[in-house]
């Protein structure tokens, strides 16, 4: 009897044990904050966004107050949603760790720069707490930021973060940051003085020339389906443009003002898996000068008829980008001088062997706009760490202008998963504006969440 007493006496102890070790920890608060406490704008629009911390289970309201310096509500700008009461009133849906709302121009209004706004985070419903940066001011002019922490935000969807559908554009000293997704363009049409055409590398898309010029001639029967893939071992370098983003090396040759010259490519507009798109989904395109712009012809591979499009340059962008499956030109960079990194998915490149180098599809790729006249430079924290660096540090520094200047260098995907430390990166902007940068998460192995990944940068030194 005492046996069986002592016995389940050490059943329920061993049963109480472990339902105790099997408790989770309590989660850190799910705090609100802007992604920045101050943010500048010279367009019509402009978009401000709050970040929780993680997911909310059920839709969580968040009112914000506006305080205009210089400005009056409904006069010279708008919000959406609209405010009322100096109050905007939003809502992060369930499943959902953010929610924005948009600052307008009113059309015709002239303003001098002076005019901002203060908003607050006023309210948050439960169980969200109001974060550190409970506050942010809106400029109506360019601002040069002295830094900021910031959240980018891959994830259009549901997705899986190492395919977001995103690609991030990140101004740093507007601390603006522009999603867009990947899949909303298929080529970009140079605005420089060269005439070239960029594919969507992240989008993973692949070219293929064909020797002749007349598009309505042109036929499954001229290629093969399969020597468009790419990734995953399969394809070669000269189906992808240039990784470290050089326009004289892209996959369409350079558009001639002789339009004999100008050969029909075979576009596989989405792809990097190792697998092209079905033949039914194929367009064929040729590109022809006019004037100072482009001409696109366009099809399906197998449409004996094309459409045409006419691409127009401006010179404050570096792209004018077409979607095929719209017809249409679209939205996709901001200004040249108005975004310094991107960050996402695309075509890159890896080793295969010994002198063997294939086009691969990364995540978390990070590019500097080259194009724009940005640069870059990749400190080691042997030579110097990043709190203590500072702009007496920068003698001796050499800043590359490839767009690969970051590339995949600041993360690790194998053996300890996440941000390398070892290292910062320093940004020289196109107006001479230097930042010192370092990315703090990316996985959930170094404390971050895939798509989403945390970096930090401080002003080292203001332009001239």
């Amino acid at each position: 009897m005492k046996k069986i007493v002592r016995s389940l006496l050490l059943v329920a102890f061993l049963g109480t044990f472990n339902a105790c070790s099997d408790d989770e920890p309590p989660l850190p608060d799910n705090l609100a904050a802007f992604e920045a406490t101050e943010k500048g704008f010279e367009g019509d629009e402009t978009e401000i966004k709050i970040v929780l911390s993680r997911t909310v289970d059920a839709a969580t309201p968040i009112s914000v107050t506006l305080t205009p310096t210089q400005l009056t509500y409904d006069t010279e700008f708008t919000t959406t949603p609209a405010a009322a009461n100096n109050t905007i009133t939003l809502s992060v849906p369930a499943g959902q760790s953010s929610v924005s709302f948009k600052v307008s121009k009113k059309t015709g209004v002239l303003l001098d720069g002076d005019e901002s706004i203060a908003f607050k985070i006023a309210s948050v419903g439960t169980p969200v707490l109001v974060g550190t940066n409970s506050a942010l001011k809106l400029s109506f002019k360019a601002i040069i930021s002295d830094g900021t922490s910031i959240q980018l935000n891959g994830i259009a969807g549901s997705e899986l973060g190492s395919s977001a559908a995103n690609s991030v554009f990140l101004d740093l000293s507007a601390n603006a940051q522009t999603p867009v997704l990947r899949d909303s363009w298929d080529l970009g049409f140079y605005n420089g003085t060269d005439f070239r055409v960029t594919i969507n590398g992240t989008n993973g898309a692949s070219a293929w020339a064909i020797n002749k010029t007349d598009i309505n001639a042109v036929t499954d029967k001229d290629f093969a389906v399969d020597s468009l893939a790419v990734g995953q071992g399969q394809g070669k370098l000269s189906l992808v443009d240039d990784a470290a983003g050089d326009i004289t090396k892209t996959v369409i040759a350079a558009v001639s003002a002789t339009d004999a010259d100008n050969k029909v490519y075979i576009l596989n507009r989405k792809g990097g898996s190792g697998a092209a798109l079905p033949l039914a989904d194929l367009y064929k395109i040729r590109v022809l000068r006019k004037g100072t712009g482009y001409t696109l012809q366009y099809a399906k591979v197998n449409e004996t008829t094309f459409k045409t499009l006419d691409v127009t340059k401006d010179a404050a962008f570096n792209f004018e980008f077409v979607s095929l499956e719209k017809g249409a030109t679209v939205d996709v960079e901001p200004a040249k001088d108005r975004w310094d990194l991107k960050w996402g998915y695309s075509m890159y490149f890896t080793a295969a062997g010994p002198g063997v180098i294939l086009p691969y599809g990364f995540s978390d790729l990070v590019f500097i706009n080259n194009l724009g006249g940005v640069e870059a430079a990749e400190v080691l924290t042997t030579a110097a760490t990043y709190d203590a660096f500072a702009e007496t540090n920068l003698t001796g520094v050499t800043f590359s202008k490839s767009a690969d200047a970051i590339g995949s260098k600041w993360r690790a995907t194998t053996g300890t998963i996440g941000v390398k430390t070892d290292r910062f990166y320093l940004i020289k902007d196109s107006a001479g504006n230097i930042y010192k940068l370092r990315f703090i998460s990316f996985h959930k192995d170094d404390g971050g969440e895939r798509g989403k990944p945390k970096l930090e940068y401080k002003l080292v030194k203001k332009g001239a």
